[in-house]
């Protein structure tokens, strides 16, 4: 299937609209858009496809968003790392410090940087819960508060799928007294004029595009499949119905570990500030120190709910043996079904791929990687 892309390339950049566009001959894609930045300015940025159910109803234009899932976790983390950088959380310190009830079940030392870094026990909950329980923060961080780990804290990573954005949410409330969803537009998108939303008004609705729905569940990639484990209890307690993110509901609603909506563009161009030493379009947001707290190492090892081997730094995956990346002060973080973000800050590379057709892993989607080694490349040809 040949596909029409929009959008802009720089000089020498061609390659990755051919990487882009091969995406719907070599992988079936729908709707996708594709953009990076390198030293702040704009290099790539694409767009093709359709924003509907491959039926050719409403085409993916430059302002169509998606749910991007766990990419949204990326912008949770620069709200907590931009509080710290002002002095009004400290990573470190007790969670307990800033929300009390957080301290009851053994609890008592557990530290916002083990919510970022995967390690605080807490990928789940013990309460049988539905889909319609993501809606209601209050419920799920009140059961969290009362609730004991399910591992040893800071002894080893269990990706927290959905409950580390509502953790992170209610330390960001505690401290900031607004929520992380308001946060996040007040001091981060507002400022750079980046499209991407944390709690999606109705305003925004005709230009959303259809989420295709993947056929499998999440976690379907897991190689575990006791019963009584990590795994099992993390991700079927609820089986996250992709479909559901379409919903009104699911769209309003403030769920800051998968449910933002975003572009390429708009993922590209918070993170700008990430590759750039914490200024973008002339606007510095947060300190080159605060950023490097990304690199401050969580956790290394096999993670006890996705079957692979990570290295956490503060939220962000960082590189390692078992998933090499160009330069070593680079961090990422990608969306269940294959939403990325690349942040390069050796090469002041910020990187996404953004599309509507969910893959079936959460580990990794060949339809980012092919534009992201493409930019690679033309940089690279470029000295």
């Amino acid at each position: 299937m040949s596909v029409e892309v929009h959008g802009t390339v720089a000089s020498g950049f061609e390659g990755v609209r051919d990487a882009f566009a091969a995406n719907w001959d070599q992988h079936g894609e729908v709707g996708a858009s594709v953009c990076a930045t390198v030293g702040g300015e704009t290099v790539v940025d694409l767009w093709g496809g359709t924003a509907t159910f491959d039926d050719g109803e409403r085409d993916w234009s430059e302002d169509t968003i998606i749910n991007v899932w766990s990419t949204t976790k990326t912008m949770s983390f620069l709200c907590c790392l931009l509080l710290a950088d002002r002095g009004e959380l400290d990573l470190h310190a007790p969670v307990a410090t800033y929300w009390p009830e957080f301290a009851a079940a053994g609890k008592e030392e557990v530290a916002t940087r083990h919510v970022m870094g995967h390690t605080a026990g807490l990928s789940g909950w013990d309460e049988p819960l539905e889909m319609s329980d993501m809606l209601d923060h209050d419920k799920l961080v009140g059961l969290h508060a009362a609730q004991a780990p399910w591992w040893e804290v800071g002894s080893a990573s269990g990706y927290h799928a959905i409950s580390q954005g509502f953790l992170l949410g209610e330390i960001v409330k505690r401290v900031s007294g607004r929520s992380l969803g308001a946060f996040f537009a007040d001091e981060i998108a507002g400022p750079l004029g980046a499209d991407f939303h944390i709690g999606t008004g109705s305003e925004h609705d005709d230009r959303i595009a259809h989420v295709i729905a993947p056929a499998a569940p999440l976690g379907a990639d897991a190689t575990e499949i006791d019963e009584s484990s990590v795994a099992w209890r993390t991700l079927t307690n609820p089986t996250m119905d992709a479909t559901f993110s379409s919903t009104p509901e699911w769209r309003r609603a403030e769920i800051p570990a998968a449910g933002g909506h975003g572009n390429a563009r708009s993922v590209a161009a918070i993170h700008t500030l990430t590759a750039n030493g914490g200024t973008a379009n002339g606007v510095e947001v947060i300190s080159s120190d605060g950023l490097e707290r990304i690199f401050d190492v969580q956790a290394e090892g096999t993670d006890l709910v996705l079957p692979v081997e990570l290295k956490l730094g503060m939220g962000f995956g960082l590189p390692s043996p078992a998933l090499p990346l160009p330069n070593p002060r680079t961090c990422y973080w990608g969306g269940w079904g294959g939403s990325l973000a690349i942040i390069d800050m050796d090469a002041t590379l910020s990187f996404s791929y953004v599309m509507n057709k969910m893959g079936d892993t959460t580990t990794g989607d060949p339809r980012g990687a092919g534009p992201l080694l493409a930019t690679y490349g033309a940089m690279m040809a470029a000295g």
